[in-house]
């Protein structure tokens, strides 16, 4: 099974920020793959990933419409850049690309 973490934040760092991690979780675990979602909203991080769930990870998928917060940790992942509408509205697709990358491997 295939395991996909991903950070989430917006600039304002409240709605988008938690329905980009939802669509994402959904939209992974409609694959059939193992998810997990941090996010870097206004009250701070929540659901962090830990140690152990970047390194079983197969990819990680960032949004990049803002800084994230201790990006230094993925160092040496196949990393994935989205915009956090993208996230939100077209999660569906990006699952579908990472899929492609996945069935090159």
């Amino acid at each position: 099974m295939k395991k996909i973490i991903a950070v989430t934040a917006c600039p304002s760092g409240v709605a988008h920020t938690y329905m980009a991690a939802e669509s994402i979780s959904q939209s992974a675990t409609g694959k059939g793959w193992e998810c997990k979602v941090e996010t870097q909203g206004s009250i701070g991080i929540e659901n962090e990933l830990t140690a152990a769930d970047i390194q079983a990870a197969d990819l990680v998928i960032l949004t990049k419409d803002i800084g994230i917060k201790n990006e230094d940790r993925f160092e040496g992942k196949t990393v994935v850049r989205i915009g956090v509408s993208d996230a939100v509205k077209r999660a569906d697709a990006v699952m579908a690309k990472v899929e492609a990358f996945f069935n090159k491997q």
